[in-house]
């Protein structure tokens, strides 16, 4: 996990290591500095001149100058550090959830994903903070703060060596009961975004049906979860406080009564009043650097399960590659599958797809028509490879589509999914998904044979016209009118409209087709509708039952020979069309 985080430090490397070394500065003045001012409570005691304090006080101004510029570049480089870090995480995350394959968005859920990129990272973010900071200034300090405790007090240290035990182990213990809790928090972390994004997606239908009390409580329950487990953790990080402050009382007690003692007794032989303050000062300086050595142990824990939650992503490879030499050419439309079997995951019992053996020729305009469940949606998407087959081959222009390079493959096989997305932006941005470069003119025509351009005209910003976040400010017809458009400006040689037009009405519908049919000839087209009306006009009709082609042929010859195309057709035209036989 720490060898995968810390490929995203790249650029932010000097920083990384700048920072351990100012802190270093930092830490060695601070601890001089109390040195010094016991020397001068010495030299003032034996009666030195004006001169000599002088000289002390520019020493010591010099010191504390030094010490804050070297705090405050430790600052500005840890800050540099660790937001670069953040940075490069979510960049990282992102870009590898771009290549991923449908099967691999399959192993996390959206709001996991959501939260690995804020909340996971934002804690690997304050813990590497820490790290090249603060986990480097406690322990030298410590160090440090013990070494000049022994030189200026000599035997009376040995307190420390009682009081620093006592207080490492209470903050062990804290810190080791507070771990399973911080693990356990993150993974409620999933719950509750995916509590928020379920109610915001579907808002519309929350309304509809009355159930917003049901949404809060769902919510209150993934909140209320969440809070219980940080307030248990807090609780018990809460007693890192008291112990703190008893182990600091119990050294000031002992070091003021004790030293006093020593330096009455002795008067000053032993111990002098500058060595006693020193011992205050270090005794703070030690009892500090053990409390913030705790606190990140704390946030170490909490950034080591957000670590691993964001190295699962990283290391997520998608199971769909390229191939060591691909093919950068698709020569024609024709797709073919041969004995073709398939399957979301390799545990399932039962393939989704079995023994398809389909040819479709070049430019050729085939309709898919079955039940719900059939695997019609299943079946595209082996084209345009979102996933591999589990057994056989798919081919498209005569080459196996494994072999091709898989932006060549995909931008010549048009896809307008079942579930139509528009990103916010205007009209126009959104066509150029299909193509960046595409002209006003080629806009329109692309929106033209969609049956979009008619009604984009009706807008009083026309093309310019702003598409909220998911389309939400246009018709159901009206979104997938313009998928189809973005689809066309491809010039795919494959175009497949998975159900793509059943917001539309029938003439509408007829319209689209008989424009793709006459403006895209050499273009192969892929139909896949719950109407037969949507494509009894195609070349060829396949009917699928169960994963499994139940029939194939025109829609005269299926309407005589195929029972269940014959039941769809009937039970779509009420007045009960006589079929010859």
């Amino acid at each position: 996990m720490i060898r995968q985080l810390s490929r995203s430090i790249r650029e932010y490397k000097t920083a990384s290591l700048v920072t351990p070394l100012l802190v270093s500065g930092e830490v060695v003045m601070e601890c001089l500095i109390p040195f010094l001012i016991a020397r001068l409570v010495n030299e003032v005691k034996s009666g030195c001149d004006m001169t000599r304090m002088l000289r002390y006080g520019l020493l010591l101004v010099l010191m504390a100058a030094l010490s804050l510029a070297f705090g405050a570049l430790a600052g500005c480089t840890c800050s540099k550090a660790s937001c670069g870090l953040a940075r490069n995480l979510r960049k990282d995350m992102f870009y590898s959830i771009q290549d991923y394959s449908f099967e691999n968005i399959d192993h996390f859920t959206t709001s996991s994903l959501v939260t690995r990129m804020t909340t996971d990272v934002t804690n690997v973010q304050n813990a590497y903070m820490m790290i090249i900071r603060t986990a480097i200034r406690a322990p030298l300090m410590l160090v440090f703060a013990f070494a000049m405790a022994f030189r200026m007090g000599g035997r009376m240290a040995w307190i420390f060596l009682f009081v620093v035990p006592f207080l490492g182990v209470g903050l062990a213990l804290v810190t080791i009961r507070t771990m399973p809790l911080f693990k356990k928090v993150f993974r409620k972390y999933d719950r509750l975004n995916r509590s928020v994004q379920e109610n915001i997606q579907a808002m519309r239908v929350v309304k509809s049906f009355v159930r917003e009390s049901y949404e809060e409580e769902k919510f209150a329950e993934a909140a209320g979860d969440v809070c219980t487990d940080f307030t248990r953790a807090e609780r018990i990080l809460a007693l890192n406080s008291p112990m703190m402050q008893f182990c600091i009382y119990a050294v000031m007690v002992f070091v003021l009564s004790f030293g006093s003692y020593t330096v009455i007794t002795t008067r000053g032989l032993a111990l002098d009043v500058g060595q006693m303050s020193a011992l205050l000062t270090y005794s703070f300086m030690m009892l500090n650097s053990l409390m913030m050595v705790s606190m990140v142990f704390v946030m170490i824990t909490m950034a080591g399960e957000s670590g691993n939650r964001i190295a699962e992503v990283l290391s997520e490879r998608s199971t769909l590659a390229d191939p060591a030499e691909p093919v950068r050419t698709v020569a024609d439309g024709s797709v073919d599958f041969d004995g073709v079997s398939f399957k979301y995951a390799a545990s399932a019992r039962r393939m989704v797809l079995q023994d398809i053996d389909l040819h479709i020729r070049s430019g050729e305009t085939l309709g898919i028509i079955g039940g719900t469940g059939s695997s019609k949606s299943s079946l595209i998407q082996l084209i345009c490879r979102l996933y591999d087959t589990t057994e056989g081959c798919v081919r498209v222009g005569g080459v196996d589509v494994r072999r091709y390079h898989l932006e060549t493959l995909r931008n010549q096989v048009a896809v307008v999914l079942q579930k139509n997305v528009l990103f916010s932006g205007t009209i126009k941005e959104n066509l150029r998904w299909g193509n960046p470069h595409a002209t006003d003119e080629e806009l329109v025509e692309a929106c033209r044979l969609a049956c979009a351009d008619e009604f984009i005209r009706t807008f009083p910003k026309g093309y310019d016209t702003y598409i909220e976040q998911g389309g939400t400010n246009v018709s159901g017809g009206q979104k997938q009118r313009l998928c189809i458009a973005r689809a066309l400006l491809k010039r795919p040689k494959v175009l497949i409209l998975d159900d793509s037009t059943s917001a539309v009405d029938t003439k509408t519908d007829a319209a689209i087709r008989k424009a793709l049919r006459t403006c895209l000839p050499d273009t192969t087209k892929i139909i896949i509708a719950q109407r037969t009306a949507s494509v009894e006009d195609a070349d060829r009709i396949l009917v699928l039952d169960g994963g499994r082609i139940h029939g194939m042929g025109t829609h005269a010859q299926l309407l005589r020979t195929d029972a269940i195309y014959r039941e769809i057709y009937t039970s779509q035209n009420k007045e009960g069309t006589q079929i010859e036989e």
